[in-house]
């Protein structure tokens, strides 16, 4: 049975299927069509295909048809190439590049229709709303519009307005999707590798979330309060203030920004602002998104950046953004260090901390392929490299070896790629590397702060009691079990000695850690409370502590190699 029967059998969007696959035809997807329909099917469609259409399309790359498909599908599938662009683990470079041209420019919706979902929405009419609604939107694209308002206060607004009906053009594409999806990986079983029904999945997620304006203004107000609460001299990011009051699950208000294009060279050079320091402000407000609040802009193209009048950089559209975990921060830091410094051992050990230590079938075949990396960026010079291009080349080994990174770490090189486009068209001979690494450094040093010792040991001492008040009850359950036949136990006594031995060791281990757990917090606590004396404003009880815990540290580590080696006597001899 075709795929055409089962989607008539189940969702009223026949036309738009047969739509699908006639722009499949079109561009030269016949293969593809091939493995969804019948072949009478397929020829029918293939003759509803102008033959010149078919000839005039094979003038085009397969990755710009690729692109052509999706702008020619309309706003579903355009956002599928969007969010697949994202995605370098799971399609060709060149496809994501194709990808990031998508255009998304409709004509506006009537006038009265936009005032409609206004006061729709905001259940009061525009002249009560508003001061002045202007009825012309000053963007538009598929999913929805951008009208400027000015409130009862004087305050300029840009509103923005969703197209009534798309969400539900939308799910009824991805039915569609998941349909074809379903056949893909049902006939044709090298593509169940790239997981086409979780693909649909991941985008349905992400889809849904963008057409919800609520989601956008929390990451609008996120982005806004934490460059709010950074108070240092280098701020040089802006970004719109979220007015509430009016918005929805369908209208999204912010502050009107005004300002210049940040790839408008011409209109910066006649407002008298130096390109050159327009792309430092850039590249600095980037970085503090990603190492210091770990929550970024994800598709910093130029039309999303503005250069106000007195020089900030404005970020716009906060539709796709994206978010690192403080450890993985870290991580990235600790890779991009080990690379400058040719180790190729930190770097596994960072790429598996990335990965959650998914197991490496073939260590020395990563190491091989980390060293080739490594000797190759190094003939071309650390800095003359961008941190996307790094993280590009690491996919191939990252992918081919089964590391498992999570998938902000490709947002991250996707608008890493992007962001250094636009800085080095602002100043093409600015080292990018030499305004990253004082963030790096920062990052790492994280990792070795005293605090941070000391909050470890002590989250460490917090779920140790929660294990030991879980142990007793856990025990009871295990030794009725074995009361009522449910466990049976078969003790061989062999070879006791060496496991009595190993018990002593692990428990003077364990009372070890506890005592040099409490002298981290203790000397952690003089450090935080600033106790006197002071030594660089530095408490000098709180270092020495520390110094102590070093030492008694260092000893417990040389006990427990020495308790290795008698355990290995014991179980040889």
């Amino acid at each position: 049975m075709s795929l055409y029967s089962n989607i008539g059998k189940k969702y009223k969007s026949v036309s738009r299927y047969n739509q699908i696959l006639k722009v499949l035809v079109k561009y030269g997807f016949e293969d593809l069509v091939q493995y969804l329909e019948e072949k009478k099917r397929f020829m029918y469609l293939q003759r509803l295909i102008p033959r010149a259409s078919r000839i005039n399309a094979t003038k085009y790359t397969k990755w710009e048809k690729m692109r052509l498909v999706c702008e020619e599908l309309g706003p579903t599938f355009i956002k599928f190439g969007q969010i697949l662009s994202n995605r370098p683990d799971l399609v060709p470079l060149k496809l994501t590049f194709e990808l990031e041209k998508l255009l998304d420019n409709v004509p506006p919706m009537p006038e009265g229709l936009a005032k409609q979902v206004v006061e729709t929405e905001l259940k009061d009419t525009v002249e009560n709303l508003f001061a002045w609604f202007n009825p012309t939107p000053f963007a538009s694209a598929s999913m929805a519009q951008v009208h400027k308002v000015t409130l009862h206060n004087g305050k300029r607004v840009a509103l923005k307005i969703q197209r009534p009906g798309i969400k539900g053009i939308i799910i009824e594409d991805i039915k569609v999707m998941y349909s074809i999806a379903e056949v893909l990986e049902k006939r044709i079983p090298s593509i169940k590798s790239f997981d086409p029904m979780g693909l649909v999945r991941n985008f349905e997620d992400a889809i849904l979330k963008e057409l919800d304006f609520i989601n956008e203004s929390i990451n609008v107000q996120r982005f806004y309060n934490n460059i709010i609460k950074d108070e240092s001299a280098n701020q040089f990011a802006r970004a719109p203030k979220v007015y509430r009051e009016f918005t929805t699950v369908k209208i999204l208000a912010l502050e009107f920004m005004s300002g210049t294009r940040i790839d408008n060279l011409s209109e910066l050079k006649d407002k008298n602002f130096d390109s050159n320091v327009i792309a430092r402000r850039l590249a600095k407000s980037y970085f503090k998104q990603i190492f210091n609040y770990g929550f970024f802009h994800a598709d910093p193209h130029p039309g999303n950046l503005l250069v106000l009048p007195n020089g900030h950089i404005c970020y716009l559209d906060f539709g796709m953004m994206g978010s690192i975990l403080p450890r993985d921060i870290e991580v990235f830091g600790k890779l991009f260090l080990a690379i400058t410094r040719k180790d190729v051992n930190k770097i596994i050990k960072a790429l598996q901390q990335l990965s959650n230590y998914t197991n490496i079938e073939n260590i020395r075949a990563l190491e091989f392929d980390i060293n080739e990396f490594v000797e190759k960026f190094y003939v071309r010079s650390v800095h003359k490299n961008e941190m996307s291009t790094i993280l590009i080349e690491l996919k191939d080994i990252i992918i081919a070896h089964g590391l498992k990174v999570p998938t902000h770490f490709f947002l991250f090189a996707r608008s890493l790629v992007t962001i250094e486009g636009v800085v080095h068209k602002l100043d093409p001979d600015l080292d990018q590397y030499t305004i990253v690494r004082p963030f790096l450094l920062r990052a790492v040093a994280k990792s070795f702060n005293p605090i941070r010792f000391g909050e470890k040991a002590l989250n460490s001492v917090y779920e140790l009691g929660n294990y030991m008040e879980d142990f007793p009850r856990d025990l009871k359950n295990v030794i009725r079990k074995i009361n009522r036949g449910e466990v049976k136990v078969d003790l061989t006594h062999k070879g006791i000695d060496p496991m009595v031995h190993t018990i002593q060791r692990v428990s003077k281990q364990i009372v070890s850690a506890f005592i040099i757990a409490a002298l981290i917090i203790g000397a952690a606590m003089f450090i935080i409370s600033g106790i006197r004396p002071l030594w660089g404003g530095i408490s000098i009880l709180g270092i020495v502590s520390l110094a102590i815990t070093l030492i008694i540290a260092y000893g417990l580590i040389k006990d427990i190699r020495k308790g290795d080696h008698d355990e290995w006597w014991y179980q040889n001899k």
